[in-house]
């Protein structure tokens, strides 16, 4: 499903406009990436929590040539989905 569909589901399903759905929509995406920015966690009840994780640096290797690389830090969501939607 992708975000065109998303909207509409949302219209049809709240009896709303489309445009409405799409702006509704893109405020909760800006607010959920504003929070996960600044390193909170989100969770919604019912659905499951977004939270950053930080990945530490790692020795990797280049498949090409086989040279040992080293892969940085780096930070990235993590999504972990409530009980009900795992089974």
């Amino acid at each position: 499903m992708n975000k065109k569909e998303l909207t509409g589901l949302i219209s049809a399903d709240a009896r709303i406009s489309i445009k409405a759905a799409r702006c509704a929509l893109e405020a909760i995406i800006d607010i959920i990436s504003k929070a996960l920015k600044k390193g909170d966690r989100v969770t919604i009840s019912g659905f499951g929590s977004f939270m950053v994780w930080k990945r530490p640096a790692r020795k990797g290797r280049n498949p090409l040539t086989g040279k040992e690389i080293v892969v940085p830090a780096k930070k990235v969501v993590k999504f972990r989905p409530v009980l009900e939607l795992t089974d």
